[in-house]
């Protein structure tokens, strides 16, 4: 289900909202002795960008969206952030929360919270660590090292190190021991402390991330980073960039491990949604239109038709638009094995080109069918938005409105399309559809000529600043 044009935290994966928007509603906090701010800071990839704007005003939470041109892991990512906030509250603290996770108690997580923010108020960068309730090879773990006096509700440790994730025997060392914890990846500190300790040991990126900075321009809901000056930071992330040092050299800051117990998944793989999810009687998990008969332990998600689990344990089984999964739920990290070869062998599938859903700045299209010649499309223009002023070269366009009205562009002409109405765009005529109401319009659109595919599109207008 996630694919690079949609990956993980933009998909509903637990119930209604996405991975993104139950991280942003982790911070519903009223009743601490701390304040949000006003506005999240979010670092995406530029791939991502509407997507993300759109879902987090669906959450009504305002935010400042730095765009990343190109990946360079965790540690460049965090440190614009840290000078986007710093430019404004130099000392602020900031909550650094990977969007792609879960948690299944809000509540003791706001516990550890504010224990690490006395932490990290007195200069101190503090990560939150899991207690492992088995010996897991999926994670990442900590090392701790002696423990600290309490400053609130969780306990507390030095940081000794970071382990990558370990092989089966390792892991189950780790699980026998009390020195090692599952790291969480979420962090907490101030933003100028961040800043000295990426100085001190990755100078490097620090430059290229000012650079890009200040190179930056807003538009609109996003900030965008200049692909040149951020390119030039190394790649690095934040437990090697910045963690390990401080774990061996305490001149800048400590490390302060503190204890989360809420419940907290990373969501890699489909073993851990079934873990995370209500069960039946005989701890089978359904989503979507599935039926059990005498099946038991299984996961089963379907994303349009029905699938019936006869007498199946133990199982995996997801159903996509365009993919099948049935796996063993002891062999589900595999599917990160499976998931390379398709990358190589079924292109199509990776990029995603056949998803149900595919999220646009003015609102969403289906693809119902396709063909050699034609492709049929449902489409949904939020209210006052607007698609771009465009013309095809290869491909005409019928568009039949089966809800709210359309204003509709088609040469010199403009009129009005209503319920039941329809109109035909010709190869090669600039067009454009808007909804100019209150609710939502929805289409459906008939495609058809010798190419039809989505970069058969030129852009004479476009209200989101997309140029192709």
């Amino acid at each position: 289900m996630s694919r690079e044009p949609y990956p993980k935290q933009l998909i509903s994966l637990l119930g209604k909202d996405s991975l993104l928007q139950s991280t942003a509603h982790r911070l519903d906090i009223t009743d601490a002795d701390f304040t949000i701010a006003e506005k999240l800071t979010v670092v995406a990839n530029e791939a991502h960008s509407f997507t993300t704007a759109k879902q987090l005003r669906e959450t009504g939470k305002a935010a400042t969206v730095i765009l990343e041109p190109i990946g360079r892991d965790t540690a460049p990512a965090l440190t614009v952030a840290a000078l986007s906030i710093a430019s404004n509250d130099r000392d602020g603290i900031m909550v650094v929360m990977p969007a792609d996770h879960a948690m299944t108690d809000v509540a003791e997580f706001h516990v550890t919270l504010a224990t690490a923010i006395k932490f990290a108020d007195a200069n101190q960068i503090v990560t939150m660590g899991i207690a492992p309730t088995r010996a897991e090879t999926g994670y990442g773990y900590i090392r701790l090292g002696a423990q600290i006096e309490r400053q609130g509700g969780a306990d507390a440790y030095r940081l000794e190190g970071f382990v990558e994730k370990p092989h089966l025997e390792l892991a189950q060392s780790y699980f026998a021991s009390t020195q090692y914890w599952w790291n969480s990846g979420i962090f907490v500190m101030r933003a100028s402390t961040w800043l000295r300790a990426i100085k001190h040991f990755q100078p490097d990126v620090l430059d290229a991330c000012e650079a890009a900075y200040s190179g930056g321009k807003l538009d609109g809901d996003f900030f965008r980073l200049p692909i040149a000056a951020f390119s030039a930071s190394p790649s690095n992330s934040i437990d090697y960039a910045v963690m390990e040092g401080v774990s061996n050299d305490d001149s800048i800051c400590t490390g302060v491990v503190v204890q989360l117990q809420a419940g907290w998944s990373d969501v890699g793989s489909w073993d851990s949604i079934w873990q995370l999810l209500p069960k039946d009687g005989d701890e089978n998990v359904g989503r979507g239109r599935v039926m059990f008969e005498g099946a038991e332990s299984t996961y089963a998600h379907s994303e349009g038709r029905l699938i019936a689990c006869v007498g199946t344990r133990n199982l995996v089984i997801v159903e996509t638009a365009d993919a099948v999964l049935v796996a063993d739920k002891s062999r589900v990290q595999d599917v990160k094995k499976v998931a390379s070869r398709v990358n190589v062998d079924f292109g199509k599938e990776a990029e995603n080109r056949n998803q149900r859903k595919v999220i646009r700045p003015w609102g969403h299209y289906e693809t119902v069918d396709e063909g050699d010649r034609f492709l049929i499309k449902r489409i949904v223009v939020d209210p006052g938005a607007k698609l771009s002023l465009q013309m095809h070269h290869h491909r005409s366009e019928r568009w039949i409105v089966l809800r709210g009205t359309g204003l509709v562009t088609c040469g010199e002409e403009q009129f009005l399309l209503c319920e039941d109405e329809s109109t035909h765009i010709p190869l090669g005529t600039v067009h454009r559809l808007e909804n100019p109401g209150k609710v939502p319009l929805e289409i459906v659109e008939i495609q058809s000529g010798s190419y039809i595919g989505e970069d058969d599109i030129v852009r004479f207008d476009d209200i989101y600043g997309r140029q192709c």
